[in-house]
């Protein structure tokens, strides 16, 4: 019973529940960097299928940057190389753009490489079952889980998009070199080249985190208690 010769102001005040201590972006980057480097073969596997579909990508873009730089510079003699090469110009164009079925072939290799990082990073969370649960169990929130799983996608997608797409550019040069000469090399324009790497490389990292994000929300949904009592 409360005691009438207490005032409010003097009634004890019921305690209050701290905030929970949320862990700096630092030790998360730590954390996600040690996971990569546990799982490193799964990482690798995962990551190559990366690197082939932006290599290809990087490929088609810089081959169409050497083919611009040829068309720029007005000489009839470039341009009949590029049609003998297989490059479908008519006689007022004056870029070369890819073809439709380049783009489907483009379009295939990138989806199939967002399924196999789908389909891998569900397993990684299914092998993590017990790792998760530990983590909720001592006060990890849905979005810290979230953030790791975010975080090793990145650190994953930017080293196998930039790897892919430097490679298929060094690759598009040589094939270029082999079929054209050194004169590549004189009208490939670097800046264009770069800007190719770079958004081939930005496309790469879009498709992995769009990859994990499915998966990601899994494991940060799963409940504690069933995620330890899942056998391994």
């Amino acid at each position: 019973m409360k005691n009438p010769n207490i005032s409010p102001q003097e009634a004890p005040k019921a305690p209050t529940v701290r905030r929970l201590v949320v862990l700096p972006f630092r030790k998360s980057l730590e954390i996600s960097f040690q996971s990569i480097r546990v799982r490193f073969l799964r990482s690798l596997i995962t990551t190559m299928s990366l690197v082939l579909a932006v290599s290809f990508l990087s490929f088609i873009n810089v081959s169409n940057d050497i083919a611009n730089g040829f068309l720029a510079a007005g000489d009839p003699g470039l341009r009949q190389a590029l049609i003998r090469s297989g490059y479908d110009l008519a006689p007022e164009d004056t870029r070369a753009d890819t073809s439709p079925k380049q783009q489907w072939l483009v379009f295939l290799s990138l989806l199939v490489c967002v399924v196999g990082i789908v389909n891998a990073q569900l397993m990684a969370v299914t092998e993590r079952f017990r790792e998760i649960g530990t983590m909720k169990c001592l006060g990890a929130l849905d979005r810290f889980v979230l953030r790791l799983f975010l975080l090793e996608a990145g650190m994953q997608g930017l080293a196998g998009a930039g790897i892919g797409a430097l490679a298929g550019g060094i690759f598009a040069i040589i094939n270029s070199l082999i079929r054209f000469g050194a004169v590549t090399l004189t009208h490939l324009s670097w800046g264009d080249f770069f800007a190719s790497a770079l958004m081939s490389t930005g496309t790469g990292c879009l498709l992995s985190l769009i990859g994990v994000l499915y998966p990601a929300m899994v494991a940060a949904r799963m409940q504690p208690v069933e995620a330890m009592r899942a056998e391994q």
